[in-house]
């Protein structure tokens, strides 16, 4: 059996331990403030100073990764023999597949012997980080790279994401509500529900009056999608507010003490270049159980 890699792309939420440990390369996003410098790759802002000009009132733009970029980070693996498995940000919410794909057709005749196969994860942040994980985990049991592919394609689907954000402001400044919806909900403290439907696309799914309600409102769901499945992972990711996340996860441990397992367990930062409003205050979780299908559910607190 041939070896083969996994890389992904930046969007993923993934530490550079994580990826560096399991050789995974990164394929960059890049953003930028207004026409401030164009950030990605090994440039990066510093965290606190991201947030904080969101915080300010600036609004980023991102975009999707470099065809170029992929060409060479393929190169580089196939020139060393192996084959590769290709995990995609949405294409419902970027570019970053097609680019890939794009990349992967320009060195077919360079390397014939060799193959390349691109997924959409149709996910985001922490999901496509733990779709990632999965299939890195398949992997290692001595999984091919067709059988690992297949096993990823059969995931994807089956991953429910969901989100919340304290500030209307910055979905009203990425277009996603309007102005006069941002004031009125923002007085009367309305946090509005949000997921990653089938075709990997922002929508909005209810809402809940306050912080503290729209985030438990956001374990129930999870809760109710675990069901009765055991050994599940969980990942939680955010944006600048780690109390938050935290308290997201003494409530999903409370009501795991009922029945689930944590087979894996984790509060990290999300990536700067995921979503169109690149929100601070965000929590999200993402839950997989272990067996074939899996279930994930991520919150976002801005």
């Amino acid at each position: 059996m041939k070896d083969f890699v996994i890389s992904t792309d930046t969007a993923s939420d993934l530490s550079l331990q994580y990826c560096k440990e399991h050789q995974i390369d990164m394929h960059s996003l890049f953003y930028r403030f207004g026409e401030d410098e164009l950030y990605g790759n090994e440039k990066q802002l510093p965290i606190d100073v991201f947030y904080q000009r969101m915080r300010d009132g600036e609004m980023p733009t991102t975009m999707a990764t470099n065809p170029e970029d992929s060409v060479d980070l393929f190169r580089k693996q196939l020139t060393a023999g192996h084959d590769i498995l290709h995990i995609a940000f949405s294409s419902g919410l970027s570019g970053s597949y097609q680019s890939a794909v794009i990349a992967a057709d320009q060195l077919k005749e360079e390397f014939p012997e060799s193959q390349i196969i691109v997924i959409d994860s149709l996910c985001a942040s922490a999901g496509e980080g733990l779709l990632v994980y999965k299939a890195m985990a398949y992997k290692d049991a001595g999984h091919s790279l067709e059988e690992t592919a297949d096993y990823v394609r059969a995931t994807a689907p089956f991953i429910s994401h969901q989100f919340t954000v304290d500030s209307l402001f910055h979905l009203q400044r990425g277009g996603r509500v309007s102005k006069a919806t941002a004031i009125v909900g923002t007085i009367i403290g309305i946090k509005p529900l949000l997921h990653v439907d089938d075709a990997g696309k922002l929508v909005s799914i209810g809402k809940a009056r306050g912080r503290k309600k729209s985030l438990t409102s956001l374990v129930d769901a999870m809760m109710e999608s675990i069901g009765e499945h055991d050994n599940s992972t969980i990942m939680i990711s955010h944006g600048d507010c780690y109390e938050d996340a935290k308290f997201v996860g003494d409530l999903i441990r409370e009501c795991c003490l009922f029945g689930i397992f944590l087979h894996h367990f984790q509060i990290f930062f999300r990536n700067m270049t995921v979503f169109p409003n690149k929100i601070p205050f965000l929590v999200q979780i993402r839950i997989a159980d272990c067996s074939i299908i899996r279930i994930q559910r991520h919150m976002h607190s801005v």
